[in-house]
């Protein structure tokens, strides 16, 4: 696929063909903050503005499914993967309220880069065909790799990353460790914590501990749940 309109047509065909009418593929990333990220989707209008408002794009019920499993899943089995709020509910409310059925979420987990997924979904009280399970696991992973090609060919410059290790010292001080308690936990100096922490922040060009959590948070690098702490995630 050479554009994402070709890719588009591509995945709304291929739901025509197994009669499933939405798809949705994306980053999972505050829209709001990385404009430029992948998301390419059919659903009904008004839910991107609706999404985007409510910056869906980090705390989406389905999308924090995906980061608990590396295969995919149905939507009815989300409260299998992590513990539903009042919120999540709500948002799932909404979407059963604009006309979406039954999906099927795939997530495409790539060592660093933002997480994503590809996800299909049926029209409100329609069944999802029965082998729509490793059809989508299929279909979805390699749609997700044709938009990651497409998103690294329109991106003009380079994004900033950091290091694995200054990202792990980065999510464990969003648990809010200490220095010496993040030393401990990776089995490294104290020393080597503050440095890699003063290595990110001037590659980042942030100034504080919250800044440098918020900034990978919002460009993908982190998910909410890699800075909940472990008692949180076990509720």
């Amino acid at each position: 696929m050479k554009t994402h309109g070709a890719l588009r047509d591509a995945l709304a065909d291929t739901c025509d063909r197994m009669g499933i009418r939405y798809f949705a593929l994306s980053h999972h990333v505050d829209f709001c903050a990385s404009p430029r990220a992948v998301r390419i989707h059919n659903y009904p209008p008004g839910w991107q503005d609706w999404y985007d408002a409510n910056r869906l794009g980090l705390s989406d019920p389905i999308h924090r499914a995906s980061h608990r499993t590396a295969q995919g899943f149905l939507w009815r089995d989300v409260p299998q993967l992590i513990p539903l709020t009042r919120t999540d509910r709500d948002v799932l409310a909404r979407g059963r309220e604009i006309g979406l059925g039954e999906g099927v979420t795939i997530p495409a987990h790539v060592p660093g880069e933002a997480l994503g997924s590809c996800t299909f979904v049926s029209v409100a009280d329609e069944a999802l065909p029965d082998e729509v399970l490793p059809w989508a696991q299929m279909i979805g992973l390699f749609a997700f790799e044709g938009a990651r090609r497409l998103f690294r060919q329109r991106r003009r410059t380079p994004g900033v990353r950091v290091s694995d290790r200054q990202r792990e010292c980065i999510a464990l001080a969003g648990r809010g460790l200490r220095n010496h308690e993040i030393a401990r936990e990776l089995g490294i100096g104290e020393q080597t914590v503050l440095e890699h922490m003063r290595e990110a922040r001037a590659r980042l060009g942030v100034h504080s501990r919250t800044e440098l959590v918020v900034r990978l948070i919002a460009d993908g690098a982190l998910c909410i749940d890699d800075v909940l702490k472990p008692e949180r995630m076990a509720l």
